[in-house]
C-alpha cells in the first residue's frame, strides 16, 4: 500500500513529542489506521515508518514540535483510542473474567491473541481475572499440562487470580445436575444414540423426555452407580425447544458415563460433565461479569443462556463478545498435532523455538508487554483475519522492540 508519507511524518512527530522526543512504529501505524491503512498492509508500511523514525528522533524536541506545526491539521483534534474499548455495565468493584484451556497439551500464540485483552481489562478495571483449567474430558488430558499452563499463563498475563481445575469440581456439577432434574429442565436419556439423532432430527421427542422427576433420579443414581449403565447407554439431556430451527440446539447432551482413568483423578468418577454444564455452572459460581471468547462458541454460547435461564439467573448471565479468529495460513496451532511431530522427532520438545508454543516465544525472546500492545491495536474485533507466520512476527517484533 502507497501511503502517503506526510502522514507518516505527522503521527511520528505527533507521537515522539508525547514521548520525550522518541516515537513508536507501533503507535504511528496505530495513527494510519485513522487515514485508512488496514492490517494487513502493515507489513508494506513499516520500512517507510521506520526510516521515518530514524530520522525524527534524531531531532532535537524544539525541531520536532516546529515540523509538527507543518502537519497538524492533517491529523486534526480527533482523539485516539489508547488502549482496549470500554466495556459496557463494569460494576464498581471491578470485572470478573477468564481464561478456559483444556488440559490436552501446551499453549500456544492462539491462545494469547484470543485471551490478552480479559487479561488486561482486569488490569485496566480491577477485579479478577481466573484460569479455569477444563479437564473433564479424561480421554483428552496430559497430565503434563497443568504444570505448563500455570508457567505459561504467570508469565504472559502476570495477573491470574486463581487457577481453577475442573475436574476437583465433580461435586458442584452434580449438585447442579440434581437441581435441573428437580426444577424439570434435563432427562436422562437412555435411547441409542442414533435413533436420538433421528427422532431430534425430525423434531420429534424421544420417549425419555417425558419421565417425571422421580424416574429421572433414579436413572440419575444409576449412571453413578459403578454396577449402573455402562459407557454410551444413558446420557443427561438438556430439555430445549425440540423445534429450534439448529438440530444441534435440540436437548443437547450436558454429561455422559464416560468409565476411561483420568489422568489426574483416577477412577474416582464415572460420570463427567460436558462443557456446556460445566462451563456454565463455574461462570455461575465465580461471577463472571464479562466473557470474550471466540465466534466458533456462539452456539454454546447460546446453549448456556438457556441453562441459566433455566435456573432462573437470567440477570447474572455475563456480557459476551464473540472475538475474530487469526487465522494462521501457514501455522500449525493443533495441540494434538504439534505433540504428535513432537513425538515423532521432527521437533526438541515444546520449547523448540520452530513452535509457536507460549514455551517457545519466551524463549525466543518476546515480551508479555508486546503482545499486550498488539491486542490493544487489534481492539475488539468480530472479524476474522488470515495471516501469515512472516506478516504476524513483523508486526509483533515491531511491538517488541518498544518494549
Amino acid at each position: 500500500m502507497a501511503m502517503d508519507k506526510k502522514y507518516i511524518y505527522a503521527y511520528a512527530l505527533k507521537n515522539a513529542i508525547e514521548h520525550d522526543g522518541k516515537a513508536q512504529a507501533g503507535a504511528v501505524v496505530s495513527g494510519l489506521f485513522n487515514k485508512g491503512l488496514k492490517k494487513e498492509q502493515v507489513k508494506d508500511v513499516i520500512p517507510s515508518i521506520n526510516k521515518v523514525l530514524k530520522e525524527i528522533n534524531s531531532w532535537p524536541l524544539e525541531r520536532q514540535k516546529k515540523e509538527l506545526e507543518k502537519y497538524q491539521d492533517l491529523i486534526g483534534h480527533r482523539p485516539e483510542r489508547e488502549g482496549l474499548p470500554e466495556l459496557p455495565n463494569v460494576p464498581k468493584t471491578g470485572v470478573i473474567m477468564r481464561f478456559a484451556p483444556a488440559a490436552s497439551g501446551f499453549l500456544h500464540v492462539g491462545h494469547i491473541i484470543s485471551n490478552m485483552p480479559s487479561s488486561l481489562y482486569v488490569k485496566k478495571y480491577g477485579g479478577k481475572f481466573y484460569v479455569r483449567i477444563e479437564d473433564t474430558d479424561p480421554e483428552r488430558v496430559d497430565i503434563n499440562a497443568y504444570e505448563q499452563i500455570k508457567k505459561d499463563c504467570d508469565w504472559i498475563f502476570g495477573n491470574v487470580s486463581e487457577y481453577i481445575i475442573q475436574s476437583g469440581r465433580m461435586a458442584v456439577y452434580y449438585k447442579y445436575i440434581e437441581k435441573l432434574l428437580d426444577k424439570g429442565a434435563v432427562y436422562v436419556c437412555t435411547c441409542e444414540n442414533e435413533k436420538f439423532k433421528e427422532l431430534a432430527g425430525n423434531m420429534k421427542e424421544c420417549p425419555c423426555r417425558k419421565l417425571g422427576t422421580e424416574e429421572n433420579m433414579k436413572r440419575w443414581r444409576k449412571m453413578l452407580d459403578p454396577k449402573g449403565f455402562k459407557e454410551g447407554e444413558a446420557v443427561v439431556r438438556f430439555k430445549s425447544d425440540i423445534n429450534d430451527p439448529n438440530p444441534a440446539m435440540r436437548d443437547f447432551p450436558l454429561a455422559r458415563v464416560n468409565e476411561h482413568e483420568h489422568p489426574k483423578q483416577g477412577t474416582k468418577y464415572r460420570v463427567w460433565p460436558l462443557m456446556n454444564l460445566s462451563v456454565s455452572v463455574d461462570d455461575i459460581e465465580y461471577g463472571m461479569t464479562h466473557v470474550i471468547r471466540g465466534k466458533d462458541h456462539m452456539d454454546n454460547a447460546a446453549r448456556q443462556k438457556m441453562i441459566y435461564h433455566a435456573l432462573g439467573l437470567d440477570k447474572k448471565y455475563p456480557w459476551v463478545f464473540f472475538m475474530g479468529r487469526i487465522k494462521f495460513s501457514d501455522i500449525e496451532l493443533s495441540k494434538r498435532k504439534i505433540a504428535a511431530a513432537i513425538k515423532e522427532g521432527k521437533y526438541t520438545g515444546f520449547e523448540d523455538i520452530r513452535l509457536p508454543t507460549i514455551a517457545s516465544l519466551r524463549k525466543r525472546g518476546y515480551k508479555p508487554e508486546a503482545f499486550a500492545k498488539l491486542a490493544e491495536q487489534r481492539g475488539l474485533s468480530e472479524v476474522d483475519k488470515v495471516m501469515s507466520q512472516k506478516d504476524f512476527f513483523e508486526i509483533l517484533d515491531s511491538f517488541n522492540k518498544q518494549v
